[in-house]
């Protein structure tokens, strides 16, 4: 390894980037693991049976977490761009607020100071 310094952008995207794949290994090993389970219950299967319905369970089992994954992925951005546009509007009501106070009392101290 070098001692070049890493910009944090770059060591940020390289930390997600190991994150992923760690959370993709362990959603295969949990995915066989359920496999494992499933079948264990099937003891009527022979070897070859077993382990085409382990194959096809723990297929089945990654892709229903990967289409859990990306529904998740969907809602959170549709929640954030939700509460986005909520706190833009809060935002700017209570700019409004402000200003109408401000205007308010500028007005008052006019009319107070006989102007």
């Amino acid at each position: 390894m070098d001692d070049r310094p890493v910009a944090p952008a770059e060591a940020a995207l390289l930390i997600h980037e190991i994150e992923g794949h760690l959370l993709v290994e362990s959603a295969r090993t949990e995915s066989r693991a359920a496999a494992a389970r499933f079948t264990a219950r099937l003891d009527w299967l022979s070897r070859a049976e077993r382990e085409e319905v382990e194959r096809a369970y723990a297929e089945d089992h990654l892709a229903l977490t990967h289409r859990t994954w990306r529904h998740t992925a969907h809602r959170c951005r549709e929640l954030r761009t939700e509460y986005e546009t909520r706190y833009r509007a809060l935002r700017n009501r209570l700019l409004a607020g402000c200003l109408l106070g401000l205007a308010f009392l500028t007005a008052l101290a006019l009319v107070l100071a006989g102007v």
